[in-house]
């Protein structure tokens, strides 16, 4: 078998229930492993290592008395600190909320601690979900495995980089516009965001509410079909989580995609932005990958992303200015200065603006859900090139707002996006393949990305560390 902080979570959940390994062995191997690497990495900001280790003993002694919970139990995740967990602080990486410790579990916690999933512990995030890379906070910003002195993407920054240092197999984030998909394509992880209220957001720190989804993280398709699985349904926390019948994501994976019509959007990395080289070719080569599978193609055009790009921040600093205004106006100076710029940038909007980018956000999905009628899921980038240098990322007014990515047209849309890795640049950073798909086609989207790495092996592929 292989080292024990190389399982995903599939892996791990045969090898437990075959007994092969008990939870406590992989709590324990992953405990050694972060206490080793969190120092240069910045993942972690909360391990819970002694909760952790009961919550092992008492999965492996239950699993041996044949009392499983089900595929999750025993299985590790760590938790971005925007979710609540009960008795451990949440702080949103935040000096304002350093002491804050909640009474309850977020909504999808609590889903999967009843699954069985043990917590290690709260990961790393851009402050509040927004600004980030910042050096002037309590902790300090995540690092990249692939190397250190460049970004993870954020705002699940923690859980982008934990999961490509194999501390965890899983860890749950968030995205706002891109913020799971983004450190899944810089990190050279798998990310989904799930079909807007799929997933209960309850529990979960707000950043702009109409845009806001949670969501997996881990190393591959399948793996986050495993924990989707645990984490839908509706929930009276999230007004917006909708009623629907529960699916099981895992059983539709093996099916082929053979007679599967994708769309290719290559306008967003050839027309509307200049795509990096390495990232085209590769690019173009996952395209061909999955048409040898037996997919038929087309090319896809797609509304400017500079107007989705508008939409999408004007709705977002809005809504993220509505959040923050009263902490804004008593303790501003506790946030972090980038994190400060980005959310006062809502203070500028009118009401008659935020309300003509709302009603513009349904122009454009519209004119998206046409343009995806005849596919059964989109093929694009989540960046058009690999992560840059995190100093680069943290100067001046001018990065503030970072490079645009081409993963908010679909926190627009509120359809589901996963972020799989498909090659890696000259200097052995990640390349990315973003999937899209129609609202609560996740399994079809999850479906394609597995088919996809089961015909490659670049999420197989660990940093050297």
């Amino acid at each position: 078998m292989s080292e024990l902080h190389e399982l995903g979570v599939a892996e791990a959940s045969k090898a437990i229930a075959a007994k092969t390994i008990s939870p406590s062995d992989l709590v324990e191997a992953l405990l050694v492993r972060i206490d080793k690497l969190n120092p240069k990495i910045n993942a972690f900001i909360h391990p819970t290592a002694e909760a952790a280790q009961a919550a092992a003993k008492m999965a492996t002694e239950a699993i041996a008395a044949g009392r499983s919970q089900g595929r999750l139990h025993g299985v590790p995740f760590a938790i971005k600190d925007i979710y609540d967990t009960a008795g451990v602080a949440t702080t949103g990486h935040s000096k304002l909320y350093k002491a804050r410790v909640p009474q309850q579990d977020a909504t999808t916690v609590a889903k999967l601690k009843a699954a069985g999933a043990i917590s290690l512990g709260k990961l790393a995030t851009h402050e509040f979900a927004t600004g980030g890379p910042c050096f002037d906070l309590p902790w300090p910003p995540a690092r990249n495995p692939w190397n250190l002195d460049h970004f993870t993407g954020g705002s699940s920054s923690g859980s982008g980089a934990a999961l490509a240092a194999r501390l965890v197999p899983a860890a749950l984030g968030s995205d706002t516009s891109g913020s799971i998909r983004n450190p899944a394509a810089y990190c050279g992880i798998s990310g989904h965001k799930p079909t807007y209220g799929l997933c209960s957001r309850g529990g979960v720190m707000p950043l702009a509410q109409s845009l806001d989804h949670v969501g997996p993280m881990a190393r591959s398709a399948e793996d986050c079909a495993y924990l989707l699985t645990a984490m839908q349904g509706a929930d009276p926390r999230d007004p917006a989580a909708a009623d629907r019948q529960p699916e099981n994501f895992t059983a539709t994976l093996d099916r082929s995609i053979r007679g599967l019509r994708l769309g290719v959007v290559r306008r967003w990395h050839e027309r509307d932005m200049t795509g990096d080289p390495a990232q085209i070719k590769a690019f173009d080569e996952a395209v061909r990958a999955i048409e040898a599978l037996g997919a038929e193609t087309r090319e896809l055009d797609m509304p400017p992303l500079a107007e989705i790009d508008a939409c999408c921040r004007t709705i977002l600093h809005a809504e993220a200015f509505a959040v923050h205004r009263e902490d804004l106006r008593t303790r501003s100076m506790d946030y972090a200065a980038m994190t400060r710029m980005r959310v006062l940038a809502g203070a500028a909007l009118t009401a008659e603006e935020y309300m003509r980018a709302q009603r513009f956000r349904r122009v454009l999905t519209l004119r998206m859900t046409e343009a995806m009628r005849d596919v059964d899921a989109v093929l694009c980038c989540v960046y058009p090139a690999p992560a840059p240098e995190i100093e680069a990322m943290a100067k001046g007014p001018a990065m503030a707002f970072g490079p645009r990515g081409i993963a908010s047209p679909f926190n627009i849309t509120g359809g589901p996006a996963i972020s799989v890795p498909c090659g890696f640049s000259a200097k052995g950073l990640p390349l990315n393949l973003q999937i899209a798909g129609r609202a609560f086609e996740d399994g079809m989207v999850l479906r394609v990305a597995h088919a996809f790495q089961k015909a490659t092996d670049w999420h197989k592929r660990a940093p050297a560390l």
